[in-house]
């Protein structure tokens, strides 16, 4: 894994309100960015019609008042304004398994999941145990990270907790909830688990019915506008992670372990010099038999303007680095073809990844 510092470009504090403020919605199985004023139709959804004899490739993320939607949205214009052969509908989603639940029906032809799902789906756990498609991997989208964070002063690190401690390891039925709490087993499974929601988190410490919520910091240099609140409104703290417990999220295939400075979090009243993290990687993927044609026609286009596609959503600008587009790939699932080849061409294709059968 490589470190986290060598890929931050340049950090984005975007306020709690207006129409470019990020937030956070919690939908039911995933967590993404919020954006006020997603945009589309009624539904969140583009109403273009596609060029006369142009491939459609309904990509799907989450809801529409998501970032996650709205830089989808990004990925469409920059498509659409750059080729005829392709035509990009970008689609609202209620989360990870509706979107697989779209590849399985053939509503959709890209989709977008986090990596504890990927897992899910590679195992054949349900709701996936009965998909007709080997699920292929095409490009990375962006980072979740989360990090523990409190208001209490007698807590400096996950190895200060205790069977009262009270945490909120995200809202219970998240997405990511699961997958924190599963981190949190290599720490303790004795305290008491809370639910709150992201922007309820401060008054809930200040009111002293939460010890230990959580932070986010998308793509590593976006700070989102609650908690920003949440560090203007209590003394926020930052808590460490110890050395084994690191270790142990590092060698756990379900889990993505990362760092970046504290120093990025300057409004908080305490940060190590190095925050640990619980990652999560949003990833399109697609069925196998997906058209080639298509999906290399996509990923040319879109690498040729990747460039520019900050212009249309902050969310893209990570995509302009060669890097990204492969970044913490998904362990045992395959790439499409195309994207295998694409990948190979452009050299960033790492030999140790999987194609996929044509």
């Amino acid at each position: 894994m490589g470190d986290t510092r060598n890929r931050i470009g340049r950090r984005v504090f975007l306020g709690a309100t207006g129409a470019g403020a990020l937030g956070l919605a919690g939908c039911i199985g995933d967590n993404e960015p919020e954006q006020i004023d997603g945009g589309g139709n009624e539904d969140g959804n583009s109403s273009e019609e596609s060029p006369e004899g142009a491939t459609t490739l309904r990509m799907r993320t989450s809801t529409s008042t998501t970032a996650a939607y709205a830089g989808n949205q990004g990925i469409a214009a920059a498509i659409n304004e750059n080729t005829d052969a392709v035509f990009v509908e970008a689609q609202t989603s209620p989360g990870t398994e509706a979107n697989i639940g779209a590849l399985q029906s053939g509503e959709a032809e890209m989709v977008y999941i986090q990596n504890w799902s990927a897992a899910d789906v590679r195992e054949g756990a349900e709701p996936f145990g009965d998909l007709d498609f080997t699920m292929n991997q095409i490009f990375h989208y962006y980072d979740l990270p989360w990090f523990f964070c409190t208001a209490n002063e007698g807590l400096e690190s996950l190895a200060d907790i205790e069977s009262d401690t009270t945490i909120s390891p995200t809202p219970r039925g998240s997405g990511t909830a699961s997958a924190l709490e599963h981190a949190l087993e290599y720490v303790t499974e004795d305290y008491e688990r809370v639910s709150q929601n992201y922007g309820q988190q401060a008054s809930a410490m200040n009111e002293g019915r939460l010890d230990v919520g959580v932070g986010t910091y998308l793509n590593f240099e976006i700070v989102p506008g609650w908690l920003q609140e949440m560090m203007g409104t209590v003394d926020l703290r930052i808590l460490e992670v110890p050395t084994n417990v690191v270790e142990a999220w590092e060698n756990d295939d379900r889990l993505i372990a990362e760092s970046f400075p504290g120093s990025d979090l300057e409004n908080a009243a305490f940060a190590p010099e190095e925050v640990w993290s619980v990652a999560f990687s949003y990833n399109f993927v697609g069925r196998n038999d997906l058209d080639y044609d298509a999906v290399y026609e996509f990923l040319t286009v879109l690498y040729e303007n990747r460039d520019g596609l900050a212009e249309y959503h902050a969310l893209l600008s990570q995509l302009e680095e060669e890097s990204f587009w492969i970044q913490n790939s998904y362990q045992n699932v395959p790439f499409h073809p195309a994207a295998a080849d694409f990948y190979e061409e452009i050299g960033i294709w790492n030999e140790e990844f999987e194609r996929g059968e044509d």
